[in-house]
């Protein structure tokens, strides 16, 4: 008897794989995904199709845990950022950025540091994405990919806040890079559609003018400590006089 030969299909990249040439591999339903990173898989399956279709990366599958999935969507947001940032090196450097604004009325304070102070844009743009990556794989928080606790669900939007600083500099200072950007991966759209559908971020604080979003007004300058707004005079100090209610620490 002649048995018939099921083909295995190796879904990863080969060292030497052309770019033009990766993820050259069947879709895999994700009931049939047996990993423990099936969401993760799911969801970068479904981006690789169009990242354009908002919609379709943001469906939530039937009977899923909403926490993993604002979890593992989110840790797709940072790693794809890391992108952006890579982008925007070469033009915001230290000395054309040297502060992490987005309009002339936000300046945001970098908290990576023992007190939340000023940064050049890289600099808490770099700060920003790595201490995502450290809150994000952190063990004790996050010890399961398959469920998580409502007090580590909390947490994300911490991190939702700082990142967004990310897309709101790079659409007010460096348009040209954010809009090719946003041409080639949508995103910021994504990530606003996200963001308001769990509650994630206050919608004031979504300055960036997408379809979702209005474009911020004229007015004092506000810095922002922590997700606490202070307005400031333009001419005045912008750090000595200012008081967190958070603690650095905590992200």
């Amino acid at each position: 008897l002649e048995m018939a030969s099921e083909e295995i299909v190796c879904r990863r990249n080969p060292a030497g794989t052309k770019s033009e040439d990766f993820f050259r591999w069947p879709e895999e339903r994700l009931e049939e995904m047996e990993s423990t990173l099936s969401i993760q898989q799911h969801i970068q399956q479904v981006i690789r199709r169009n990242p354009a279709e908002v919609e379709s990366i943001l469906e939530m599958p039937n009977d899923q845990d909403e926490g993993v999935w604002k979890y593992e969507q989110l840790r797709q947001f940072c790693l794809e950022l890391n992108h952006l940032a890579v982008e925007l090196q070469d033009e915001c450097t230290t000395s054309d950025c040297p502060r992490m604004i987005a309009t002339d009325q936000w300046i945001f304070l970098c908290a990576s540091h023992t007190q939340p102070s000023e940064c050049s844009a890289i600099d808490y743009t770099r700060h920003t994405l790595d201490s995502a990556a450290s809150i994000l794989n952190n063990s004790k928080t996050f010890p399961s990919r398959v469920s998580i606790k409502e007090s580590s669900v909390q947490k994300l939007g911490q991190v939702c806040r700082r990142v967004y600083r990310i897309f709101s500099h790079a659409f007010f200072h460096h348009e040209k890079i954010f809009r090719d950007f946003e041409c080639n991966t949508s995103l910021c759209r994504r990530f606003t559609v996200f963001v308001k559908r769990y509650s994630l971020l206050p919608v004031d604080n979504l300055i960036v003018p997408m379809e979702t979003t209005e474009p911020i007004q004229g007015g004092a300058e506000v810095i922002m400590v922590d997700g606490s707004a202070v307005s400031a005079e333009l001419t005045g100090p912008t750090q000595n006089s200012l008081e967190t209610e958070e603690d650095s620490s905590n992200l």
